[in-house]
């Protein structure tokens, strides 16, 4: 990458193919818990989802440090909110009660949108415009 401006292309892009890859996976979620597909597989699910959203908001944290983004907190807040809620889903579905998770799973999807079309789409336009 020659300069900064194409390494914040680059980021955004990956960022956006990094959402598109959670929020199917929390449909796929949604999915299985709606049509009471077994425990195993919505474990297998959960685990994968919960993985790969600690991935993905971390790599998202270093690009907004890297940026010293004014609305850090708050954002991380927001990660930390939806990975305490994949916690307790898991949790849930570990303990038996695989009925709570189509509910909490579309919580989740609901939460995770408002939070890419708000929160991550102010975050893409600052870096967008260089702030």
């Amino acid at each position: 990458m020659s300069n900064i401006s194409d390494f914040s292309s680059a980021a955004n892009a990956e960022t956006d193919r990094e959402h598109q890859v959670q929020l199917g996976l929390i449909e796929a979620l949604c999915r299985a818990a709606r049509e009471n597909q077994d425990a195993e597989a919505l474990g297998v699910i959960l685990e994968q989802l919960i993985a790969y959203s600690e991935a993905h908001f971390t790599s998202e944290e270093l690009l907004m440090r890297m940026k010293s983004y004014d609305d850090f907190e708050d954002h991380v807040d927001d990660h930390n909110h939806m990975l305490e809620t994949l916690q307790v889903i898991a949790a849930d579905h570990a303990a038996g009660n695989s009925a709570l998770v189509a509910g909490k799973a579309e919580s989740v999807l609901d939460f995770i949108t408002r939070h890419i079309a708000i929160r991550d789409r102010r975050f893409a336009d600052c870096v967008r415009n260089g702030l």
